[in-house]
This record gives C-alpha cells, sequence and structure tokens, in this order.
C-alpha cells in the first residue's frame, strides 16, 4: 500500500499547534529533529490520514496541518487499519507504528470547538527505526514485499 505525504509539521513546545515545515530531518530513536514531543519513548511521531482530516473539515471544522498535532499527513493510507508494529517507508526511512489512538485531554481547543477531536481514534504514533529526510510529495509505503527490499539493503551496508 503506498500514500503521499502531505505535510511534515512540528512545534518547538509541548501544548501547541504543530506547523507545517515541508520537510523533517528524523532521528534515529527519537523522532523530528526541533520537535517538542521528540525524545526515546514511543510515541517519537505521530501520524494522520488525510481523509479523516478532510472528513472532519467536512463536518465544519477550521484545522490547518499539524492541528491535531500530527507530525505526518498522509494522503491515501488509513492508518487506523495497521496493527501496532506495521512498518512504514519513506525513502530510507522506517517508522514503526507504536500505538493507534491516544486518550483525548478534553480540554484540546478542537474538542473545545467542535465537540469531538479524530486524533484519539484515527492517530497513530511510532518509533524511528532509520532516520533520514521526509518531505511534502514523498511517497510512503508499508507491504511485506518492501521490508524484504529493505532488509535486503541493510544486509549490503
Amino acid at each position: 500500500m503506498t500514500g503521499k505525504v502531505t505535510a511534515v509539521c512540528t512545534s518547538p513546545e509541548k501544548g501547541t499547534p504543530k506547523k507545517n515545515i515541508g520537510r523533517g530531518v528524523f532521528l534515529e530513536d527519537y523522532g523530528i529533529q526541533g520537535d517538542a514531543h521528540a525524545g526515546k519513548w514511543h510515541r517519537q511521531v505521530s501520524l494522520l490520514s488525510l481523509d479523516k482530516i478532510r472528513e472532519f473539515r467536512e463536518k465544519g471544522a477550521e484545522v490547518e496541518d499539524g492541528a491535531f498535532g500530527e507530525n505526518l499527513v498522509v494522503e491515501g493510507l488509513d492508518f487506523r487499519s495497521f496493527p501496532v508494529g506495521t512498518r512504514l517507508y519513506c525513502k530510507n526511512v522506517i517508522l514503526e507504528i507504536t500505538q493507534i489512538g491516544k486518550e483525548c485531554h478534553h480540554g484540546c481547543r478542537i474538542f473545545q470547538k467542535m465537540g469531538d477531536c479524530i486524533m484519539p481514534r484515527e492517530g497513530v504514533f511510532a518509533r524511528v527505526i532509520r532516520g533520514g529526510e521526509i518531505r511534502m510529495g514523498d511517497e510512503i509505503r508499508t507491504d511485506v514485499e518492501t521490508e524484504k527490499v529493505v532488509a535486503g539493503e541493510q544486509e549490503r551496508e
């Protein structure tokens, strides 16, 4: 399965909306350089499907990329359908899904305004297995064939 990265978002402080910066440097076992949520834990990178954001916007939500705290917005992949442990490949970057959804703190601005927030049920979290750069427009994929190719590349390195 293949999707396209439509936004790469970071924020320098926790509790603030992330902004689309167009590209990010993903650091192995850490997260995105310059993002407040990066660190040595299981939620280094957050991902949200563009389709889910569009559905939420159709309900009247005026949200920009990064408003849900997501680092990557991807078109064409429904992250919620992938189990924990799924690996995502974008150029040389490898991410591994570690958590699906999260408990919502009902104080978030989106929930206060809309009475709902999609991140708790649609967002997923990942850790960075192999670092590199991801840019808007990059292809991101997951499948068994890709996993074999990447494993072969690692053996040659």
